[in-house]
């Protein structure tokens, strides 16, 4: 019997996500990030209308926003790619809002049909925390109704057989003044300082400043 590792698995993983085609109102392509074995996983909503042009997520506007609140306790942009894992309720861009400003949100069979490909990704990676950006991704794992009842602290839950570590951010869109006013704008500070406090968060730091 062929004996897989995990790396060249998450590789198969992932060109057999990019080959999807179940959502006929999703626009391709479907993006992915690098394929990295991390013990955080980053899920955002879904991808923008430009991330197409650069193939990995939150690679536009929003995305400077996400790296900037990251760089503040210790991970820039490129060092946080090499060693988070970045995934998504959805892997295509839904589409503009039909009914006003922003994108569209994907439908709850949308929402269950790419289900499959980040379930697998909790299976394989067995990651110890999650970083949940945006409402739609918090909603798949915790029960709130307002971002404040969540962000600003660590929710530890049952997952896939194992405890994981849960840190909810709102999203970095500039549609959202969440992050600017009050109280978004100091439980996301208090989100950004548990993060950094994390043994896993400072297991990735530590790293990354031995590597350099």
């Amino acid at each position: 019997m062929m004996i897989i590792n995990p790396v060249a698995e998450l590789i198969i993983h992932q060109e057999h996500l990019r080959a999807c085609t179940l959502c006929p109102q999703m626009i391709r392509p479907v993006i992915t990030c690098q394929p990295v074995l991390s013990p955080i996983m980053l899920i955002g909503q879904a991808p923008g209308i430009h991330e197409a042009k650069v193939m990995r997520p939150f690679g536009w506007t929003a995305g400077k926003t996400l790296f900037q609140w990251f760089s503040r306790i210790g991970l820039e942009e490129a060092q946080f790619r090499e060693r988070v894992y970045m995934a998504a309720v959805c892997r295509c861009f839904p589409g503009k809002n039909p009914k006003g400003s922003g994108d569209r949100v994907p439908s709850e069979e949308e929402i269950s049909n790419c289900a499959r490909w980040l379930d697998a990704e909790l299976q394989l990676m067995q990651p110890q925390l999650l970083i949940l950006v945006g409402k739609l991704a918090i909603k798949q794992f915790l029960s709130a109704k307002k971002l404040e009842e969540v962000v600003g602290q660590i929710h530890r839950r049952q997952l896939a057989g194992k405890t994981v570590d849960l840190l909810p951010l709102p999203h970095p869109s500039g549609l959202s003044t969440w992050p600017h006013t009050e109280p978004g704008k100091t439980l996301l500070c208090q989100a950004l300082q548990a993060l950094s406090a994390h043994p896993v968060w400072q297991q990735l730091l530590y790293a990354e400043l031995k590597a350099g």
